[in-house]
């Protein structure tokens, strides 16, 4: 079977959630089920600029054929003004200024669009719902289509533009149960063939060095949180709560920020931010703390949070993440905060006591270990996949 997957950004380079996402699956369907993948994808690595770095044309990747296309344009300065008025009441936007964010958000790429739409594939994913290559790629193709939205509850998900794109899909594949109730609160896709499927975890790279050698602190103990670090993330606000806490509680706890840096983060004696890491030297990272924390509120899966789980580190969340709470909740693996004072609260709890650090690790390595295995989930995938394709085929039957 041929699929091909339509993504904004594409490559091991990329660290954002729905983009990784796009390449496991990929890559997993390749190497476990033998199928042919294509990728249509831009020639950007920067989210927010689109910026046009490597090189457009066709590559090999993991076994993956990438179809790289430049864009037209990126984002551009006026986005920002009209992204600050829609985002007030998104729902009220009318369909012409929402079509316009769409644009000026980027990466426009007409190119790509017209490739997916003369692809052979039998069944076309798209990934994530927000960008113009998926709105205007799932219109320019009759085969099946995929839309896998990675959405979380943002102003962006009420503008009319993405209507269509989520009433028009012939499928849609969620990260989470959260994700899926939040799509049919504000959809009306009940009717849709539909999956929960999630992500699975690959084998940690252990480098075999201690956390607190890469992180140059000495023996202090830490806490981690791996991502983008950026203030939508949530790590800006993570970096004030730490800092308010050293200030109540004086010691020796660090914390490490892991991922690249797109927020400016005060500067603290006790906060490391390491930039982007190896794999290897984030598996050492993670393992070696205390607790691993996402601060975000905005996520639709959180990988982050699985693989501290795989190696059997407790997790803080946001609250308000319905996700990454729902895999809390779940997996008994991990507790949330709500305000800076539960966190004080959560942090307090956890570092005073070694047994419920080890019971919250175990049992979020069980959960991971049942439901978020690679094998286990591809076959599902595929044959999701092999359904929409076979009711589309049998329907133009």
């Amino acid at each position: 079977m041929k699929v091909a997957f339509v993504t904004p950004r594409y490559g091991v380079e990329v660290m954002g959630g729905a983009e990784s996402a796009a390449r496991q699956l990929a890559e997993h369907l390749v190497a476990e089920c033998g199928w042919q993948v294509e990728v249509f994808s831009t020639c950007a690595l920067d989210h927010i600029t689109w910026d046009n770095v490597l090189p457009a044309g066709d590559s090999d990747l993991n076994g993956v054929t990438v179809h790289r296309f430049a864009s037209a344009s990126g984002r551009v300065p006026e986005f920002y003004e009209l992204d600050g008025r829609l985002r007030l009441a998104p729902g009220e936007a009318s369909l012409e200024q929402s079509r316009r964010w769409l644009e000026l958000n980027g990466p426009v790429t007409p190119d790509l669009v017209d490739a997916v739409g003369g692809s052979d594939a039998e069944v076309i994913a798209f990934y994530p719902y927000l960008y113009y290559p998926t709105v205007m790629g799932m219109e320019a193709t009759t085969a099946p289509r995929v839309l896998h939205p990675a959405a979380h509850d943002e102003p962006a998900l009420y503008l009319k533009v993405f209507d269509a794109t989520f009433t028009g899909a012939d499928a849609i594949c969620y990260h989470t149960a959260a994700e899926r109730r939040l799509v049919q609160r504000r959809h009306r896709v009940a009717q849709i063939p539909q999956i929960e499927l999630g992500l699975g975890v690959s084998p940690v790279v252990d480098g075999g060095r201690r956390g607190e050698e890469l992180l140059g602190i000495g023996d202090r103990p830490y806490v981690v949180s791996v991502g983008r670090v950026d203030e939508h993330k949530g790590s800006s606000m993570l970096a004030a709560f730490f800092s308010t806490y050293k200030s109540r509680h004086p010691g020796p706890l660090a914390l490490a920020l892991v991922g690249p840096r797109a927020a400016t983060i005060p500067e603290h004696e006790d906060i490391v931010l390491t930039g982007t890491v190896s794999e290897a030297d984030k598996g050492d990272i993670v393992r070696d703390a205390m607790i691993s924390i996402s601060p975000s509120a905005l996520e639709s899966f959180s990988l982050v949070v699985l693989e501290a789980w795989e190696q059997s580190v407790p997790v803080m969340v946001n609250a308000t993440c319905d996700p990454t709470r729902e895999h809390c909740e779940r997996s008994g693996g991990g507790l949330w905060f709500g305000s800076y004072r539960e966190f004080e609260a959560v942090l307090d709890r956890l570092l005073a006591d070694a047994g419920l650090r080890s019971l919250l690790g175990r049992r979020g390595h069980g959960y991971v270990e049942r439901y978020y295995q690679w094998p286990t989930l591809i076959r599902r995938y595929a044959a999701f996949l092999t359904s929409v394709w076979w009711r589309h085929d049998a329907g133009r039957g």
